[in-house]
């Protein structure tokens, strides 16, 4: 409790109560350095909103797989799906304690909606797990949620080929999610991944190339690799023009041939 984490800086920007004061000392240093942070991840929870609803309500699939699933908020992914069809499997992934205690918690009732521990730098292990294994049928299409993730996956750390283990095990069919902050020439860009890595001690922030080459071996669909208020808005969604703070992440879905 004494060191920040990822879900929890992440549940104080979203104006949750599931953190310490480490970790809002961290979400003040963002907040500090860029105002307009949190626009951004309320940006990236709504644009989740609208990938799931693609995936169960037009795309057909009946089971997620969500790594780095962060803290339960309102309107959590198995809420999403499970309005559409009540029978959607969802697994959550997460790798702090904090996190897997309160998913088990509000999941107790839940008969296919689970919480298990897992880090996607073991990609192996990850997929290995009972819950993983036995909850979710490798046989039919998944839909793969990597929502703010991938960028704290260092170069050295070889996100690309921990990604391609996941993809392989894939059935045809599949979905990936990726949200991924992104570096570009903007001075934002620089300064929030500087501040991420000094409170977090990891962030890779990539280009859109970069980011390109995560989807390597699936197809992505319209509109492609977009910045995130792009990717198929509603009516009302915030814009880039009003809000510049969301040109600093790219999100993209794609299938498994």
């Amino acid at each position: 409790m004494t060191q920040p984490h990822i879900a929890r800086v992440y549940d104080y920007l979203l104006g949750g109560k599931d953190n310490f004061a480490a970790d809002r000392a961290v979400g003040d240093r963002l907040v500090a350095s860029m105002p307009a942070v949190q626009v951004g991840v309320r940006a990236q929870r709504d644009v989740l909103g609208r990938v799931v609803p693609y995936l169960v309500g037009e795309a057909g699939i009946r089971q997620l797989l969500d790594i780095g699933s962060g803290l339960p908020t309102a309107e959590n992914v198995h809420e999403i799906a499970q309005r559409i069809d009540p029978a959607t499997r969802v697994v959550y992934l997460d790798n702090d304690p904090v996190v897997l205690s309160h998913a088990r918690a509000i999941l107790a009732d839940n008969e296919v909606t689970f919480a298990a521990e897992g880090d996607l730098r073991d990609p192996a292990g990850l997929l290995a797990e009972p819950d993983v294994r036995t909850r979710l049928n490798w046989d039919q299409p998944i839909g793969l949620l990597l929502c703010g993730i991938v960028h704290y996956i260092l170069d050295e750390e070889k996100p690309a080929e921990v990604l391609d283990v996941l993809y392989r095990a894939l059935p045809a069919g599949s979905y990936v999610f990726i949200h991924h902050m992104l570096d570009s020439d903007d001075p934002d860009s620089a300064m929030l991944q500087a501040e991420m890595q000094r409170g977090l001690g990891r962030a890779k922030f990539r280009t859109f190339a970069e980011i390109g080459e995560l989807f390597s071996g699936l197809e992505l669909i319209e509109p492609g690799l977009v910045l995130v208020p792009d990717w198929r808005p509603d009516p009302g969604t915030p814009d880039v023009a009003h809000h510049p703070v969301l040109k600093l992440a790219a999100v993209g879905v794609a299938r498994r041939p």
